[in-house]
């Protein structure tokens, strides 16, 4: 069954306008720089959650929570996961997603199954095999990104960005490359980390970015 490398029972901030449990699914093919849980990069991890614990988990929620989201890791890296979704479903729960895009036809694959997903735009085209550390990784999301714009399940994109990771310019450049794609709902998240500093007023201009948007937001790391 599927591998699951952690767990949240209670979060008011990872489904929009519901109580959500997450699950960390282990695996991811990409090594981006200012990732959150590197723990949950390799396939194998070295504590993984019995899904039989998680079902039971979940089983005793209903009824309390709202939806169940699954994230990474990358959730579309496991073979397992149309399954683990439908079972989750089948108890009554939402279901969201948290994704890179990696796997389009996967991706594809568990749509129908989603009310809500999170689609990560890393970088614009020249810019994202730096920060995925993989090469060709840009072509795979915008394969994503038009199957999740197409299915009409409720999204939101996000870029996470500062700029030691690509320069500014560059990210306006993406801004109005996805207002042209058809991208309603997007939101700027701040990269912190080692040797980071915060983003400054000077560095953006979040009044540029968010024209053409209907939703926009910034978030502070």
């Amino acid at each position: 069954m599927i591998r699951v490398g952690g767990m949240t029972p209670l979060t008011s901030i990872d489904f929009p306008g519901g109580l959500a449990a997450v699950l960390f699914l282990q695996g991811c093919p990409w090594r981006c720089g200012y990732c959150h849980n590197p723990e949950l990069l390799p396939a194998r991890g070295p504590v993984e959650l019995d899904w039989a614990q998680v079902e039971a988990f979940l089983q005793r929620r209903r009824g309390l929570l709202d939806a169940v989201v699954f994230s990474g890791g990358e959730p579309t890296a496991q073979a397992a996961l149309p399954e683990a979704i439908a079972r989750v479903k089948a108890m009554g729960y939402r279901i969201g997603l948290h994704s890179g895009g990696m796997y389009p036809a996967r991706l594809r694959r568990v749509l129908p199954q989603l009310d809500w997903i999170g689609l990560d735009i890393k970088a614009p085209a020249e810019h994202h095999d730096a920060v995925t550390g993989r090469r060709g990784s840009a072509g795979p999301v915008g394969e994503a990104l038009d199957a999740v714009l197409a299915s009409g399940v409720a999204y939101e994109c996000r870029t996470t960005w500062h700029p030691t990771l690509f320069p500014v310019q560059a990210l306006y450049r993406l801004a109005e490359g996805l207002v042209a794609r058809g991208v309603a709902h997007w939101a700027l998240q701040e990269c912190r980390g080692e040797g980071r500093a915060r983003i400054a007023e000077d560095d953006v201009d979040l009044h540029c970015l968010r024209a053409g948007f209907a939703s926009f937001c910034f978030r502070r790391g």
